[in-house]
């Protein structure tokens, strides 16, 4: 029989692990890792063993609860291990960042963000900006905390020459820390070199000979270099044009394949430039001219408006 502990909720533990989108071998794994990354005993953590400890049937000891406390970030108490102590923080706190006197320590800079985030609209009914909108939120709160519980991300931005994909990328790298892979800066000597090898335009985008002979390898360049860091569970931002990429529906379809397999989430996002602005567009998929064809789904960013671009 078990024994009854005060304030133990086991299936704290399972809501954690779902939530992080792992399985109870995928967890088992990350529980090794963080703890000897800690250099804390390393528990075995077998699955049988963590299944065990969400079914209330043994009660996880202490080198467990301080791997799965490392594992999730979170306290003994948040995690259902026991009841807090008196005077106890039960909750992890972030660390802070520095705020002038204008009233930003007191969440104005959170805000801020929150409203720009929340200008990623869906672009289709089955299409869940939100779980984009965390993420992003949640790795620019903890960059100060050691890591982002949350899936590891893989975000495409994609757009017309002009529309300011570049800069949205950035702009999500800036509040995540996650890297910036832009093609051009990329690929861009070793396209130019080869189009002049080939008899062409080193500034050629618009040819059949770029088109069949040069792009495909150009993206291929880019891509192999995101998987590099997929394979690692890195969160990485990718910026190109991907005009034809984003509306092929298989081609999205391989993508998140492999990356799902590395326990790696894939969001795609479309930037629109409008008459008046430059703005984004986002997460989930094709570009405005597709809307409605492919089952993928779509996010804009902001609503979507008459697009100008070349």
């Amino acid at each position: 029989m078990v024994k009854v502990r005060a304030g133990w909720r086991p299936e704290r533990l399972r809501k954690q692990r779902e939530a992080h989108g792992l399985t109870l071998e995928g967890a088992g794994e990350r529980l090794r890792d963080v703890a000897g990354a800690a250099g804390v005993a390393v528990p075995a953590a077998n699955f049988q063993t963590l299944w065990q400890h969400e079914q209330g049937e043994v009660y996880p000891g202490p080198h467990y609860r301080r791997a799965y406390c490392l594992l999730y970030r979170a306290t003994e108490p948040e995690l259902g291990f026991r009841h807090g102590l008196p005077g106890e923080k039960t909750r992890i706190q972030f660390t802070p960042s520095d705020a002038g006197a204008d009233g930003l320590h007191h969440g104005a800079h959170v805000l801020a963000v929150e409203r720009a985030l929340l200008q990623i609209r869906p672009g289709t009914e089955d299409t869940d900006s939100k779980v984009l909108h965390q993420r992003i939120l949640d790795a620019w709160k903890r960059r100060h905390t050691g890591g982002d519980p949350n899936r590891p991300t893989l975000v495409l931005v994609g757009g017309y020459a002009g529309s300011g994909k570049s800069e949205f990328a950035r702009f999500l790298s800036q509040l995540t820390g996650w890297p910036v892979f832009d093609k051009d800066p990329l690929t861009r000597p070793l396209v130019e070199r080869l189009l002049i090898t080939l008899g062409s335009d080193p500034n050629d985008r618009h040819t059949e000979l770029y088109r069949e002979q040069v792009r495909p390898l150009e993206y291929q360049c880019l891509l192999e270099a995101a998987y590099a860091n997929v394979d690692c569970t890195i969160s990485t931002v990718v910026t190109a044009p991907f005009v034809a990429e984003l509306t092929d529906e298989r081609w999205l379809q391989r993508l998140v394949n492999r990356c799902e397999a590395r326990g790696v989430s894939v969001s795609p996002i479309w930037i629109v430039a409008t008459s008046r602005r430059c703005t984004s567009t986002s997460v989930s998929a094709p570009p405005p001219a597709t809307r409605g064809s492919s089952s993928t789904g779509r996010t804009t960013w902001p609503p979507s408006t008459p697009t100008c671009g070349r």
